[in-house]
């Protein structure tokens, strides 16, 4: 059996420093439990930069050598991603992914998109996952705490979701004995999307935190809510109409301040 993980450099939610992905992490930590019971062939993929110093961190979370097939860090180098991958996981039987990046804005379609390439069944959601007689049996997240057992024929694509049954292991000394193996891509998959108009029509941008609306602290009892919202009241508050720009600015200074929507 042979068994591939596709990972992906993740980004730190704070500083923005790359790191490995949690969730493709927890996707590598459920295939070497698979490799070990079933003596399986393991292999780790990676579509993108081989000199990023995140792909080293995946050596110390269990990987022995992570193959990176080369790319541009371009909007339309990207979308070469697809096709050289689908062209290097041609005859594995099972395939392991997180269920998207860390990148913010990265939409999750990869292994939808891969899948599709390989023409092969894929199941989202992972929390847990088993293998037996050519098939795959996968616990699958639903929301509400809902959880579903489905089984599939292999070959098959697994999309583990980010609170699957998985605790990774951090080792340096492994991260010292592994190495990052640098893959040449096929002519052939590198131009098969390289006609497509629409792949220069994406641009790519760092994230950008999205502004948090101020809201005061509900004081009331919980029984007066429960009131508001059968009746109509008046929730108080006041109009500032005359006075000055600094006086109107004082106002709410000192609404924020008393609600302690601000500490200044």
């Amino acid at each position: 059996m042979k068994i591939a993980v596709l990972v992906s450099v993740g980004r730190h939610p704070v500083s923005g420093t790359a790191r490995y992905s949690r969730n493709d992490a927890a996707a590598l930590t459920m295939a070497l439990s698979l490799a070990k019971a079933h003596d399986a062939t393991l292999d780790v993929l990676h579509a993108g930069d081989p000199a990023n110093p995140a792909l080293q961190e995946y050596l110390a979370l269990g990987a022995r050598a992570v193959e990176v097939l080369e790319i541009a860090d371009t909007p339309a180098s990207q979308a070469d991603a697809v096709a050289l991958l689908a062209a290097r996981l041609r005859g594995y039987d099972l395939v392991l992914t997180g269920t998207r990046a860390e990148g913010a804005f990265d939409s999750g379609m990869l292994p939808y998109r891969v899948a599709h390439a390989l023409e092969i069944a894929l199941v989202g959601a992972a929390v847990d996952l088993s293998l037996r007689d050519g098939c795959a049996e996968v616990r699958q997240f639903m929301p509400k705490g809902v959880r579903r057992r489905v089984e599939v024929q292999l070959p098959a694509l697994i999309a583990v979701h980010p609170l699957a049954n998985a605790a990774p292991t951090y080792a340096y000394a492994r991260l010292r004995e592994g190495s990052v193996v640098r893959l040449a891509a096929s002519q052939s998959a590198t131009t098969s999307h390289a006609r497509n108009p629409d792949d220069h029509a994406w641009s790519v941008r760092p994230a950008t935190a999205k502004p948090v609306r101020l809201a005061a602290a509900e004081k009331r009892s919980g029984h007066a809510r429960m009131l508001s919202a059968t009746t109509t009241e008046s929730r108080g508050g006041s109009v500032v109409i005359e006075g000055s720009s600094v006086e109107k600015a004082q106002v709410i200074l000192a609404y924020l301040r008393e609600h302690q929507l601000v500490d200044y």
